[in-house]
């Protein structure tokens, strides 16, 4: 299966949070890295994405969490033809330390997710699974654990495409 380029990815999400979402263009997300396995994202630290104590409010980082878990379901969609409605039913964060720089957001469920679009697609039925997004900075060319999220995705195939 190809996938989409992170080129016309990325394009899609601004055009998601321009039409759809305003608070996600606010967040300035750039995707870094999108296959049919991985969502990577990052979410500058500046002055619309910062608390009063310098490091990234915990409401962005949910906004970069819920890019992470939601954005590789639409674009594993979209690359079946499928029309898929999709919410989240639980939100568990562990907030690990502040944030203090730009935060990336990583997703390795593209399989998960993708067998929950096949199931759905065969049952006609709403699917439910838990996607782990890990949100870490660089800290000295190593990647730091900043939070650990846990998102209950719910995905409906409501249409096939033509």
């Amino acid at each position: 299966m190809s996938f989409v380029s992170l080129k016309k990815a990325q394009r899609e999400l601004f055009l998601f949070g321009l039409f759809k979402i305003r608070l996600l263009l606010f967040c300035s997300p750039k995707l870094i890295r999108i296959d049919e396995n991985e969502v990577l994202l990052r979410i500058p630290l500046n002055w619309r994405t910062r608390n009063h104590l310098g490091a990234m409010y915990f409401g962005v980082l949910a906004v970069g969490a819920d890019i992470a878990g939601g954005f590789h379901a639409f674009s594993l969609a979209r690359n079946k033809g499928l029309k898929i409605s999709l919410l989240f039913k639980s939100f568990h964060a562990q907030f690990l330390k502040r944030a203090e720089s730009d935060v990336f957001f990583h997703s390795s469920s593209g399989k998960v997710v993708a067998q929950m679009l096949e199931t759905s697609k065969q049952s006609g039925e709403r699917v439910n699974q838990t996607i782990p997004i890990r949100a870490f900075v660089l800290q000295n060319g190593e990647e730091e654990t900043v939070a650990d999220f846990e998102l209950e995705v719910s995905v409906k195939v409501i249409d096939i495409k033509k």
